[in-house]
Formats: C-alpha cells, sequence, structure tokens
C-alpha cells in the first residue's frame, strides 16, 4: 500500500461542490504523479462507473473508482470536505472521498489490498481518525496502515494482517470458523447459532462487493448469527465449502451483477437484493432471512439473475420494484417481438399482403412458390407473436416471485389472448400470479410439504386462483378496456394523430432505452402483434421506431460535424452510433447523455418529438416492430419516412451543438481544464434500460 498513497495524493480541505469536480480534483494529482495519463479518458471511466450505481455510502463516504486504461498503476487518492459533497447515498452528502483508479489489467495482489481499504471503510473508528487527522502525511500513513490507532483500528490496507476481516481471502477464515461451529467448537449442537452464508459482487467488484461483506459479518457478530461471506470480486472468488453452505440457515444475495454458480444455494431461504443494501441495513437482510427460515421458505432452484430480472432490493419503493417487474417481462418479450415481427415483416415483403389469407403450409407448400415461402415465414412469425403476452405475464410475474411465478404466470397471460383482453390483460395477469404466488409462500406449511411445493402446490394453487381472476373477475372489463383503446386509436386523424406521434417520439428519447422508452415501444408491437393490425397500430409502430433511431444518428452527426466539442472517446463512440442509429438501437447515445445529461436528454426529446410528429403527419406505416433502415422497404411513404427522420435527426444534432458551444471546445480538444461537470462516459447498456 505503501505506493498507492502518498502525501500528495491527500487533500484535507476538498473544496469540490460536486461529485464530479471532487473526482476531477483528486485526479489532477494522479495526473501530476503520472498514475493516470489521460485526465479526460479516466474521469469518463468513473463517470461510466457512477452512472451504473451511485457511490456514496452512508456514514459520510464517497467512493468514486473504475478500472481504466488511462491508470498506470494502482492509486488511492483522499480529500476531506467540509461543505460535504453529494455522492447519492440516502443519508447526505459525504465528506471522506476516496478516488480508487486500478488499471485495467491490475493484478491480484493490488487488488486485494484496495479491497481490504474497502472493508475498513465499514469500521467507524478508522473513518473518525481520518476525520480528526491533521496534516496530508499523516492521513496518508493512517490509511496505509501504518499508524496504528488505540484498538488497532488503522490497519485498514495492510496486506499481511492477519485480520480475516481486512483481506478479500476473508472467505477461508469465517469458512474455517463455521466449520467449527458445525463441528461443536463455538456452540453446542442443541444451541448453535443461526448460520448464513452470503455472496456479495458488484459491477467493478473493487469497493462495494467488500464493503457488503464487511458490514454483513459485523451485524452478524451484533446479532449472534454466524455470517461467512463469499466476495465475487475483480480478482476472482474462492468459494464457500460446500459443507458450509449445506450446515447454512439460510442464504443472503447482495448484487448487482450476476452471482457465479448460484445453484450451489438451492433450497435454502434466500434474500436477493442489491449490494448496496448489504452495505446500509445488513441488520434487516439478516433479520429477514431468519424470518424466510422460521416460515419454512425455501428456492426449489436458482439461477443468475442479474437486476432487472429480480424483484428489487427489500427496502426498495413499491414504484421501484413495479418498474422492475414490468421490465422483467419486458426484457423478456422483446426477442418475441424483434423475431416473430421480422418474420411477418418479411412474409408481406415476399407474398404480398394478402398472405395473411393463405392456407397452412402443412396441408399446402410448394418449394419452387414464392407466395409459399412468404406464408411460411408469415405463418412462423405468428406463432412467435402468439408468445408474446403469455412471455409478458409469465416474466413480470417472475421477476417478483422467481421461477414459481412462470407456472400461474404464463396462464394466466394466454388466458388474457383467450378473454381478449390482449396487452393491458397480460400486465394485470403478470402482477396478480406474482402476488399470489408470494402470498402461499409466506403461509407456513409442514416441513414434510415443503419438497412438493414449487413443483406441486404453490403452481396447481396459484394457476387456479389467477385463472378464475382472469376468466370471471377482471378479464372481460380490462377487454372492453382494450378494445375502447383501440377503437380511439383507429379513429385518430390529423392534429390529434399528430400529437400522439409527438408524444411517443419524446418517451422514446427520455431514457434511451429505459423503463419509458420501453412502455411506448411495448404499447406499439402490441397494437401490430395481430394478423391484420389496423392502419393506426401501423402508423403508432412506424413513429416509435423513426423517434427511437434520432438520439444516436444525431449524435453521430453532432460528433462529425462539431468534433472540438466533443473528446476522443465521445468522437470514438459517434462513429458506432452511426451504426446503432441505423439498427434501431437507442442505447448507441447513453455514453453522451451519461456525460452531459441536461444537453443531450433534451435535445433528443425535441428531436423525438418532431420526427413522431411528422412521421404520423406523413401517415408512414411499420409492420415490423425492428431493424432500422434496413425495414425501409417495408415501410408504407417511405420517402416520407426517412424526412421525418432526417429532421428530427437535424434538430437534436444542432441543439446539442448550440448547448455544448455555449459552453466551449472539450478538454481534451484543447488540453486544458474543462467543465467537471461533463466529463465523457464509454458505458455500455447491458440491458435495454
Amino acid at each position: 500500500m505503501s505506493d498507492m498513497i502518498t502525501a500528495e495524493l491527500v487533500d484535507l480541505d476538498l473544496s469540490a461542490d460536486t461529485k464530479e469536480a471532487a473526482a476531477r480534483a483528486l485526479a489532477e494529482r494522479m495526473v501530476a504523479l503520472g498514475r493516470v495519463t489521460d485526465l479526460d479518458g479516466f474521469l469518463a471511466d468513473v463517470a461510466a462507473r457512477e452512472a451504473q450505481m451511485p457511490t456514496g455510502l452512508d456514514g459520510g463516504i464517497g467512493i468514486p473508482h473504475c478500472r481504466s486504461e488511462h491508470v498506470t498503476e494502482p492509486t488511492l487518492a483522499f480529500g476531506r470536505s467540509a461543505a460535504g459533497i453529494d455522492f447519492g447515498a440516502a443519508d447526505g452528502p459525504a465528506d471522506l472521498v476516496f478516488l480508487i483508479a486500478a488499471p485495467a489489467g491490475a493484478d491480484d495482489a493490488h487488488l486485494t489490498i484496495l479491497s481490504s481499504l474497502a472493508r475498513q471503510l465499514m469500521n467507524a473508528e478508522f473513518t473518525d481518525a481520518l476525520r480528526s487527522v491533521g496534516d496530508a502525511g499523516a492521513a496518508a500513513a493512517l490509511i496505509r496502515g501504518e499508524e496504528a490507532g488505540s484498538s488497532g483500528s488503522s490497519e485498514p490496507a495492510s496486506s499481511g494482517s492477519s485480520d480475516s476481516e481486512g483481506s478479500e481471502d476473508s472467505v477461508a477464515a469465517p469458512a474455517a470458523a463455521s466449520a467449527g461451529a458445525a463441528t461443536g467448537t463455538t456452540a453446542s449442537a442443541g444451541d448453535r447459532p443461526f448460520r448464513v452464508v452470503a455472496v456479495t459482487s458488484c459491477p467493478t467488484g473493487i469497493a462495494h462487493t467488500y464493503m457488503a461483506a464487511e458490514s454483513l459479518e459485523n451485524a452478524g457478530r451484533d446479532a449472534g448469527v454466524e455470517v461467512v461471506v463469499e466476495t465475487q470480486g475483480s480478482a476472482g472468488f474462492t468459494r464457500l465449502d460446500p459443507a458450509v453452505i449445506a450446515a447454512a440457515d439460510g442464504v443472503i444475495f447482495a448484487h448487482d451483477v450476476p452471482v457465479r454458480e448460484k445453484d450451489r444455494f438451492a433450497g435454502k431461504p434466500t434474500v436477493d437484493t442489491g449490494v448496496k443494501a448489504a452495505i446500509n441495513r445488513p441488520a434487516d437482510l439478516i433479520a429477514e432471512v431468519r424470518d424466510k427460515a422460521e416460515r419454512g421458505e425455501v428456492t426449489a432452484a436458482v439461477s443468475g439473475d442479474t437486476p432487472v430480472e429480480r424483484a428489487g432490493g427489500s427496502g426498495d419503493g413499491y414504484g421501484t420494484k413495479l418498474r422492475t417487474w414490468l421490465m422483467s417481462g419486458v426484457s423478456y418479450m422483446v426477442p418475441f417481438v424483434a423475431a416473430g415481427g421480422l418474420l411477418i415483416a418479411l412474409g408481406f415483403a415476399i407474398g404480398g399482403y394478402e398472405i395473411n389469407e393463405a392456407p397452412s403450409v402443412m396441408d399446402h407448400f410448394v418449394w419452387t412458390q414464392a407466395d409459399s415461402w412468404g406464408a411460411l415465414l408469415f405463418q412462423i412469425g405468428g406463432v412467435a407473436f402468439g408468445f408474446l403476452v403469455p412471455v409478458l405475464a409469465g416474466y413480470i410475474a417472475y421477476g417478483m416471485a422467481d421461477r414459481p411465478g412462470l407456472v400461474p404466470g404464463f396462464v394466466g397471460g394466454a388466458i388474457s389472448l383467450t378473454v381478449n383482453a390482449g396487452f393491458l390483460g397480460g400486465l394485470a395477469a403478470g402482477l396478480i400470479a406474482g402476488g399470489v404466488v408470494i402470498a402461499i409462500q409466506k403461509v407456513r406449511i409442514p416441513a414434510a410439504l415443503r419438497g412438493i411445493m414449487p413443483v406441486v402446490v404453490i403452481p396447481l394453487i396459484s394457476a387456479a386462483v389467477v385463472g378464475f381472476l382472469m376468466f370471471v373477475v377482471i378479464g372481460k372489463p380490462i377487454a372492453e378496456a382494450q378494445q375502447g383503446m383501440t377503437d380511439w386509436l383507429n379513429g385518430l386523424t390529423g392534429t390529434n394523430a399528430v400529437l400522439l406521434g409527438a408524444l411517443l417520439g419524446l418517451m422514446m428519447t427520455f431514457d434511451l432505452g429505459g423503463p419509458v422508452n420501453k412502455v411506448a415501444y411495448t404499447f406499439a408491437t402490441a397494437g401490430i402483434a395481430v394478423a391484420s393490425p389496423s392502419d393506426s397500430a401501423m402508423k403508432i409502430m412506424a413513429a416509435v421506431m423513426a423517434a427511437g433511431m434520432v438520439p444516436p444518428l444525431a449524435m453521430a452527426l453532432a460528433t462529425t460535424v462539431r468534433g472540438k466539442l466533443f473528446d476522443r472517446t465521445e468522437r470514438e463512440n459517434g462513429k458506432a452510433a452511426w451504426v446503432l442509429g441505423a439498427s434501431f438501437i437507442s442505447e448507441g447515445a447513453i455514453p453522451f447523455a451519461a456525460a452531459d445529461p441536461l444537453r443531450v436528454i433534451p435535445a433528443s426529446m425535441a428531436g423525438g418529438a418532431v420526427t413522431g410528429a411528422l412521421s404520423m403527419a406523413f401517415g408512414a406505416t411499420l409492420r415490423a416492430p425492428h431493424g432500422g433502415v434496413f425495414v425501409v422497404p417495408l415501410i408504407g411513404n417511405p420517402f416520407l419516412y426517412l424526412v421525418a427522420i432526417a429532421a428530427g435527426v437535424c434538430v437534436t444534432a444542432a441543439l446539442v451543438i448550440a448547448l455544448k458551444g455555449l459552453r466551449g471546445p472539450a478538454p481534451a480538444a484543447t488540453g486544458a481544464g474543462g467543465d467537471a461537470s461533463v466529463p465523457s462516459a464509454g458505458t455500455k447498456q447491458p440491458v435495454a434500460a
């Protein structure tokens, strides 16, 4: 650790008032020592990591960090702010800021040291000492572990420490302790403590992973619970002993990336949440898993779900959980939409619009006739489209209740189609199915029945309840509402249609693949998910796809026309944005929006609204739900459709150039310092979210 932080990397009077400015101030110290080669490139990587999840922690701590190709050696800078800086923590601003910079190819030894520091940040004596230290040299020595405090708590980063809590390899020691407890060395067999195994992991695997582990272990000691943690960080992970897992009474997953080999923990009461919940509310998570164990709740099978597929952290608000559940259903539905819609569109292109009346290819298929091939593609696509609502409902329920929710969700979605409740019915069926399964799981049952609950009892009862509600209670009202909405859309003409197109354009460009974008997209695809969609539904689909293409194409154009307003990373992203935009991948604009949201998002919304309105005004239609410029031959009024897209792209590009022009050239273009609030970002969006 001696070479990771020195007095030159410490600022005890950090004057920055924003997290971006704080990161820049500390990063400049790294640049001065040759630890960072490209200030703006490094800050872009920091911003990209911050966009994934805020790095503020309860207790007044901010830990911006990243792995970057612009870092020459693992480095830590520390700043202390008197006023406090907002890093997104629930309890307010941070006064202790640690900027952690790891090279893209950092070795395990360095990452172990950094993870040890992350663990010690959960030690109140250590953070109190940093708040009272008088000079930069002493602060650096304290962080290096060279000045012992009264209780020895100031050994946070000593890689040679024998304290298992301060090392990434801490899995082995707690595991051994837990194994000892299993043999009776800690408690008698008849009166042993409750045992929990946990897995923590975060996107970068440097800081939050180990803070969460330390926090859970501390809370376990306070509660008299044995907690053994497997940290799945950047330096790899050491698997928990299978005997330790087998002896555990419950499991806690605190993760923001998929848990590796998650099936090892099947059959245990499980709490599944984000990594920050383990840092901020470890006692609540331990209490929750104990409560589940007392009720006899177990997981039948476990998969490596991503955060969008989970029900959300137990401390999330209902709105956050609802959005996560809906996004789970939509994320699984979209591939069916794309595959089925494009197959149907190709069927129309080959066989003409009368192909929907062709007989089944099982009864009539001629290898040499184009119409037969068109009918084949159309009918395959129709089958794929038939899964849309059941998949939507099934995976909404899955997001709420894991695998037990699949059966009632799919059944409810299929019934929604049967009673003509459509897309709205699928949403309702998925939410009801998930709620029913969760309610059943809360009922205490005899141990003898627990084994058949996931495969027999839960599917039987939940499917029956959901089926009753969909057939008898809510199916018909939802079907009537669906029909009313369809009739209203079919009647839209003139000004009303143009306003609808503008609204859909605003939604498509607001969050670039996020929940609002997905609401508009799902609304459009639901309208064409029938054999003979209405003209209004095809106009809506055209407007939605056109608006979704605008942001990345506009960013590509802006970086081409006025490259000096963008740094090198953004200009490189702009080259890729041409292809992404042309392919209807709105996420291509995310790196620009993450770096400069106050300029990019409003400009994108303006261009999207113009394109959506013009598309509706021109009467462009689209039968395919995806494809971008590659399905232009399938578009009604294709020339005017491209004019609408071009108009929106020009509007957005002009606004972005104008707004960035007020700021001046990008720092990387001038060689001087720039606006710390607008670093470039190279974020990759893992989910269309």
